[in-house]
């Protein structure tokens, strides 16, 4: 069945059409302005549906940037599953793939890793955490793999805890354009195979 392009894209909505189109008019409005500076009514100008629309899937304001940030972790893990495709288990050309990703998913939405990484909500969402802590757990199981150990003890919770902070500072320096003052051509791949060599040797 054809969709006439005539019909209000309003009355379109369909099978959960209509959630998902609100979530990517909050999320292209958190990269422009800014998680404090969108406002439910430009997001439904954004989605083109009324400013009632979008009560029958979110409570208020704050249920919509908790769904994008839901979103982008989801999105954020999947691509870090995705990078390992095709690395042979225990290489650390794995750990390599994931920091790329995890720079790489700042770099191209800054505004929606600042909503994820950068604020403390004052009601934290448990599946929210759950699926957050499902990224960094990847990271532990493939740094075990890496140094060898069959399960996450002591020693790889403490690698993989160094890696991401170096990841994760590194990519706040970036979007922030803090890197320049250090005067250093920067290559990011090369950068961190070298830390990931340092880290688990």
């Amino acid at each position: 069945m054809t969709t006439d392009p005539d019909t209000p894209r309003k009355a379109r909505y369909h099978h959960g059409d209509l959630r998902a189109e609100l979530i990517e008019a909050t999320r292209r409005l958190v990269e422009d302005t800014g998680p404090d500076g969108f406002s439910v009514s430009q997001a439904c100008r954004v989605a083109g549906v009324s400013t009632a629309a979008p009560y029958r899937h979110f409570k208020d304001r704050g249920e919509m940037l908790l769904a994008v940030m839901a979103d982008g972790v989801d999105r954020h893990y999947r691509q870090m599953v995705d990078a390992l495709e095709g690395i042979a288990p225990g290489k650390p050309d794995r750990i390599v793939a994931l920091g790329l990703v995890y720079v790489g998913f700042a770099q191209a939405e800054p505004g929606i890793f600042r909503l994820i990484f950068g604020r403390k909500a004052a009601d934290p969402d448990p599946a929210l955490l759950s699926d957050k802590a499902r990224c960094y757990e990847l990271l532990e199981t493939e740094v075990a793999s890496v140094l060898g150990s069959a399960e996450v003890d002591e020693r790889v919770r403490q690698r993989a805890f160094m890696l991401w902070t170096f990841v994760h500072g590194l990519s706040f320096l970036l979007i922030e354009d803090k890197v320049s003052v250090s005067e250093m051509a920067l290559d990011t791949k090369a950068l961190l195979q070298d830390v990931t060599a340092r880290m688990l040797a």
